[in-house]
């Protein structure tokens, strides 16, 4: 293995990445955001896989807390597997991929569209299928990202998502701290989690938590953990962790509770004190702890984009665990960068 991954090298352009996409990005962004204008959806729609996913639900709780208009997440086999159209005339989709290559994310786009939605897609690839069948495609501008884990590809997905909705309701704070943000994130790409390294080299089995826009942070964490470390992780709300999950603590049961500086903070830092009460070796990214251990983050100067500098801190770590652990986090084993499904 190099001295520096790809998944390092990436991990450490995400603060150029997002600085492009804010410079480049906006005639697109603006056009799709215009059109939600014009729409006005009573609902919107997400369509998408894996880390994608994660940006769509960090896009469902940044939506829904701004905008107050509901947004579900479509399984795509509704259209690819069991051939059904959906009644959309009255709403959007967002449909997120990387490549814009799976068929199963194309169809139900493609669907969409013809149902009468404004259709938008987020992709690194423009010329893609999916863009080529949405009303709208909005291109993320991370660049060649050779790591299989998506890492430059997420923030910039999440970013786009959250930037569209920003210019759709016309939120200005939010617009501001968005160009704000790359500085944010390179102080994120250096925080210290060595004490959490540490402890979960060794680890077989992990709790990620979060709540509201984190959640989808913590989502994303379990899913890292699982393609570069080979280490099962299960993500919770930090509400759900104790309507059943919360059986599987014991004494040094690590979790790692992800918390924005927002009003979920303290119901989620009660949570980790609880589970640490109970053995676990609980961590938060939070100073309001009373039995868990702190995290240092980097903060935003708004709170629906700190779970964004969370993702990148946790990245600089999860590389170096799965390294520690003797694993190549480029080439997970069984994984491929594009992975195509119907």
């Amino acid at each position: 293995m190099t001295s520096q991954t790809h998944m390092r090298r990436e991990i450490l352009e995400i603060p150029d990445a997002v600085a492009t996409l804010l410079t480049r990005g906006a005639p697109e962004v603006r056009a799709a955001a215009r059109a939600l204008q014009d729409a006005d959806p009573a609902f919107l729609i997400s369509v998408a896989r894996g880390s994608s996913d994660h940006a769509a639900t960090y896009f469902k709780y940044a939506t829904e807390l701004v905008a107050g208009i509901p947004v579900a997440s479509v399984g795509p086999s509704v259209t690819s597997i069991y051939g059904r159209n959906l009644r959309l005339s009255r709403g959007a989709c967002l449909a997120i991929s990387q490549s814009g290559k799976s068929p199963d994310i194309v169809r139900m786009a493609e669907m969409a569209t013809a149902q009468g939605a404004v259709s938008i897609a987020l992709t690194n690839h423009i010329n893609s299928d999916l863009a080529g069948v949405s009303t709208h495609a909005v291109n993320l501008h991370a660049g060649v990202e050779h790591s299989v884990a998506a890492t430059k590809t997420f923030v910039t997905s999440a970013v786009s998502a959250i930037w569209l909705m920003a210019e759709w309701q016309q939120d200005h704070a939010l617009l501001r701290a968005l160009h704000d943000l790359p500085q944010v994130l390179k102080k994120a790409a250096h925080m210290d989690w060595s004490i959490l390294e540490d402890e979960i080299v060794s680890s077989r089995s992990l709790f990620c938590l979060g709540r509201g826009p984190a959640l989808a942070i913590a989502n994303e964490a379990a899913l890292k953990f699982k393609e570069t470390c080979q280490l099962h992780a299960e993500s919770y709300s930090s509400a759900e962790v104790l309507h059943g999950p919360v059986s599987i603590i014991e004494r040094g049961f690590p979790v790692i509770a992800l918390a924005a500086a927002d009003q979920a903070e303290a119901w989620l830092v009660d949570v980790a004190d609880q589970l640490a009460a109970k053995g676990a070796h609980a961590f938060v990214t939070s100073d309001k702890t009373a039995l868990a251990r702190a995290l240092p983050c980097a903060r935003t100067s708004h709170l629906l984009l700190d779970p964004l500098a969370l993702i990148v801190s946790f990245y600089a770590m999860v590389e170096q665990v799965a390294r520690a652990r003797g694993i190549n986090p480029d080439a997970p084993r069984h994984l491929r960068k594009v992975t195509e499904t119907l």
